[in-house]
Order: structure tokens, then sequence, then C-alpha cells
């Protein structure tokens, strides 16, 4: 709408149908022609809900991620990559780098250390088979 250069009164009258929950409640609780500008309602949204945008990591959080003593190569995984997804342009050699760094120190790291995979298909497919490794071992003693 903004793009076809629409006033801001229709821009301010179909602004809610866009909205949710505590987002739409907040706005009916504005009082009538508290409003002057689609440009004013734009900031007041973003000021009151500021606190719940969602906050991005950058690649050093990914230092903070490690997998753990009591943490499965699967788990690991899975939550590193949760947290890689919520890093906007991340450069896979420095995802590479992260994940292989901060494995715990036993036989895959070691074999990770050896094999040196080169891109993050290759971690994975070498964590594939770890994986499937451990999976047994659980099964066993299940």
């Amino acid at each position: 709408m903004i793009a076809n250069d629409a006033s801001d009164p229709i821009l301010c009258h179909c602004f809610p149908t866009f909205l949710d929950s505590p987002a739409l409640d907040w706005f009916s609780s504005l009082p009538a022609g508290s409003i002057s500008c689609f440009q004013e309602l734009a900031k007041q949204i973003k000021d009151q809900f500021a606190a719940s945008s969602i906050y991005l990591h950058d690649s050093d959080y990914l230092n903070t991620i490690k997998q753990g003593h009591h943490k499965s190569l699967k788990e690991y995984v899975t939550h590193f990559t949760k947290v890689v997804m919520s890093i906007p342009n991340l450069h896979p050699e420095v995802h590479l780098y992260a994940i292989k760094s901060r494995l715990r120190p036993e036989k895959f790291q070691q074999a990770i250390t050896v094999a040196k995979p080169k891109t993050l298909a290759e971690f994975r497919e070498k964590s594939k088979g770890q994986m499937e490794i451990e999976e047994l071992r659980q099964a066993r003693k299940s």
C-alpha cells in the first residue's frame, strides 16, 4: 500500500487487519483521534513492542555453544543448527569452524580433526554416521 502511494487515512484504517492478539488489543485501546498520521502510528507501535522483537545473534554467539558432557551429537547439532538459522548471512566457513571446534573432546572430535571436512556437507556426512552409532548404543542400553 505504501508503494502504491496510499494516503495516511487509508493506511491507518487498514493497518489493524494485519495485527494479532496483543498488538490488536493495544491498537484497540488507543484513544480515538490520538493518531494523526501513519508515520506516528508506526513509531508508536515500534516503541510499544520493541522489547518483544526477535533478537538475532551474530557469529560470535556460536562460541558459547558446546556439545557438553551429557549431550549427544544429534542434540548438539540440532541445537547448533537452530541457532545458526537465527544468524543472518553466516559464512559457511565460520559455521563449519564453530561446529567442529565446540565438539566434546572424544573419538568423534579426533576423527573430524583427522578427516578435516572442508564443507558443511562433508561434516554432516561424517556426523551422520556418528549419530547412528550413538543411537545404536542408546538402543542397546534401553
